[in-house]
């Protein structure tokens, strides 16, 4: 399979205000597949938002290089193209939403794309059918929870539509409520759509529902795999500074007093589902 994505031996230097140089990442490789959903993980200054800014041309490679749908980012006529392709959801919704009216905002993305109106008014019904945002069309953003701000910004971008979305800690800011609405709909457009999904994250609870997980540290890929091949090293991951999963951590302790629960079981649904066969 062709990837969707991919980065080859990307390098990028910050400069930093009293002129001294910031390695953010160091000779990174990855591909990333049409459809798959993926998290990368990782501290505060690992790298993570850096590589996912290079995926739409945000940033440009010091070294090495990006190329999206066989697009690269280094060549300055390909962004446009390249932009269409990979959306990018930021960690503040309130740095996207820039229109008084729910519809106003979601429809910005599109009237960009210099559109028919009866398009635009199409993906806009679509993208706020799609996030159960059709009852707040007419609000003011700046009175919606930051929950619900979060999904008007992913419907902006979806109503783009993307073949690919980078979601920069899209739950950082919410309680656990909100962080479960938006994970959940999250979910549903890479399941549903398919939209190829890239989860930015340090909660190991989500990335536990990703197809596959890498592990970011000092700029560089430590860990690779998916979330039952990453969360059986927890030596490792916590070596890094990252959580444990709480279901990855029940699991173990229920094998530990030596209740029969499977290897490759990670999560809560799963848990309850095997001990109530084994009762």
């Amino acid at each position: 399979m062709n990837p969707q994505i991919e980065v080859v031996d990307l390098s990028y230097t910050y400069r930093a205000g009293s002129g001294k140089e910031v390695k953010a990442l160091n000779r990174v490789n990855l591909k990333i597949n049409r459809g798959e959903m993926l998290a990368i993980t990782g501290q505060n200054g690992s790298g993570k938002s850096t590589l996912a800014r290079h995926f739409n041309g945000l940033l440009l490679p010091n070294k090495g290089k990006v190329i999206v749908e066989g697009l690269s980012t280094d060549a300055v006529g390909n962004i446009p193209a390249i932009r269409k392709i990979v959306g990018m959801v930021f960690q503040n919704p309130d740095n996207q939403l820039i229109s008084s009216i729910v519809e106003e905002d979601v429809a910005f993305g599109p009237e960009n794309l210099g559109l028919p109106p009866a398009i635009i008014r199409d993906r806009v019904d679509r993208a706020l059918e799609t996030l159960n945002l059709l009852n707040l069309r007419h609000e003011a953003p700046n009175q919606l929870s930051e929950g619900q701000k979060q999904l008007v910004a992913i419907a902006g971008v979806i109503a783009m539509k993307p073949r690919c979305i980078v979601l920069d800690e899209p739950t950082a800011h919410l309680d656990p409520r909100g962080r479960r609405e938006v994970l959940d709909n999250i979910l549903r457009l890479n399941r549903e759509e398919g939209i190829t999904t890239i989860l930015l994250t340090h909660f190991m609870n989500e990335a536990i529902h990703c197809d596959r997980m890498i592990v970011m540290d000092q700029g560089n890929i430590e860990m690779e795999g998916t979330p039952y091949e990453v969360f059986g090293r927890e030596e490792k991951l916590l070596s890094l500074g990252l959580d444990y999963p709480i279901a990855a951590r029940l699991a173990k302790g229920l094998r530990q007093s030596g209740i029969n629960i499977p290897e490759n079981i990670i999560h809560t649904e799963e848990i309850i589902s095997h001990l109530c066969r084994l009762k």
